[in-house]
């Protein structure tokens, strides 16, 4: 028996290193092909080299637009609506006439102020013409001086009197003008919130209009940005802002920024700045979401661009893979900038013509040989249908 086992062992052996074979034979693809063997000098990966031009540093925030001038318009006197001479959402002129109301109290009232400016005045212009012959009197001594002091001093209270009618004959004008509730401003305006034939006083907003013809977007910038840019805004150099709306491709608006803030939030770590954009065919509407990217000036500076893809996370810290010596790969920390024309900006890691990993990381380990393929460095690169299949292999074995 023992003699059996032992000549039945290297044919087992024999079997099993057969059935090895077959089984790598027939590890095959969905096309049927057989599964190829990694190249002797490393994983197959797309490198290309780093560009290096000269960009104009931008960054990216999200704001909101604001209106320029934004005007509740509320009653100066109190008195019932007769009338609202806007429709809801219409552009209005500064003067044009919103709403009206009833003006017949004030009529009255300002006719009354002018009757008693009126005899006021009067009463005032005759003690005048007394205190004229008065005078006349004295110097013949026809009169003693107290009478003469009595006259005087009724024709400046008369005087005063009539002063004092004459304001308040302005005032009944000026309250008989308030029954007209006009715009302020040029602008959009919204609905009316009180309708005809209500009670008004000052406490109640009747509408409110929003100037169209400029616009604010406002947005928070981090400390970086304020040390890039707030120099030059307080110094009124002009630093170029750009605003896209969700609905629209890029930044097609441009506008200058005339505002930040004197001092950061300690707790955020942000300051507020604000540009100015026109708006001469209202597409800019205050309190849409806007898209803002912030230029620095007019310099530029020559900057390493790479593609986004070439980018790896390792916990907090980003990276890349360099084509370094005897293709071997280099693990390399970088320290990133905006995006500019596609192209994500490196501040610190890399060098100009550099060789980097833009597809395939997951196939490469830092040290390990590689097989680079030369690929163009811009933001349409794509993995490789190949690449795919292999990475695809490589998982089914």
């Amino acid at each position: 028996m023992k003699n059996v086992q032992a000549l039945t062992r290297p044919i087992v052996a024999a079997l099993a290193a057969a059935g090895l074979a077959l089984t790598l034979a027939g590890c095959e693809d969905a096309t049927g092909k057989t599964a190829e063997a990694p190249a002797a000098g490393g994983p197959p990966v797309s490198a290309a080299v780093v560009v290096e031009k000269a960009v104009a540093e931008t960054q990216e925030f999200s704001g909101r637009l604001e209106a320029i001038d934004r005007v509740e318009i509320r009653a100066r006197v109190s008195g019932f609506i007769t009338a609202v001479n806007f429709k809801p959402g219409s552009q209005v002129k500064k003067g044009d006439v919103l709403f009206v109301i009833d003006p017949r109290p004030y009529q009255a009232e300002a006719d009354r102020a002018q009757a008693a400016a009126s005899s006021a005045k009067a009463k005032a212009d005759l003690a005048r013409l007394e205190l004229q012959r008065a005078e006349k009197l004295l110097a013949d001594k026809a009169i003693a001086q107290r009478e003469f002091d009595e006259r005087a001093s009724t024709q400046k209270e008369l005087d005063a009197n009539a002063r004092a009618a004459q304001a308040q004959y302005e005032a009944a004008k000026l309250n008989l003008s308030y029954t007209r509730v006009t715009s302020p401003i040029d602008g959009r305006v919204s609905k009316a919130e009180i309708t005809l034939g209500n009670l008004v006083d000052g406490s109640v907003v009747l509408t409110s209009v929003v100037s169209l013809d400029k616009i604010y977007a406002s947005f928070d910038g981090d400390e970086e940005t304020y040390l890039r840019v707030g120099g030059l805004a307080h110094k009124g150099e002009p630093v170029v802002v750009r605003v896209g709306l969700a609905n629209e491709e890029g930044f097609p608006h441009e506008g200058k920024l005339e505002f930040v803030d004197n001092q950061l939030d300690s707790q955020t770590g942000s300051v507020r700045m604000r540009a100015t954009f026109p708006n001469t065919d209202g597409t800019l509407v205050p309190g849409l979401f806007a898209r803002v990217q912030l230029g620095g000036g007019s310099a530029t500076a020559k900057a390493i661009l790479i593609n986004d893809r070439a980018i790896g996370t390792d916990q907090n810290r980003k990276f890349v893979f360099v084509v370094g010596k005897d293709n071997k790969a280099e693990y390399r920390a970088v320290k990133l900038g905006p995006t500019v024309d596609g192209l994500r900006v490196v501040r610190e890691g890399l060098k100009a013509d550099e060789k980097i990993v833009v597809n395939g990381l997951q196939r490469v380990r830092p040290g390990a040989p590689i097989t680079p393929q030369l690929v163009p460095m811009d933001s349409n690169v794509a993995a490789k249908p190949d690449d795919n299949k292999k990475d695809a292999k490589v998982a089914a074995l």
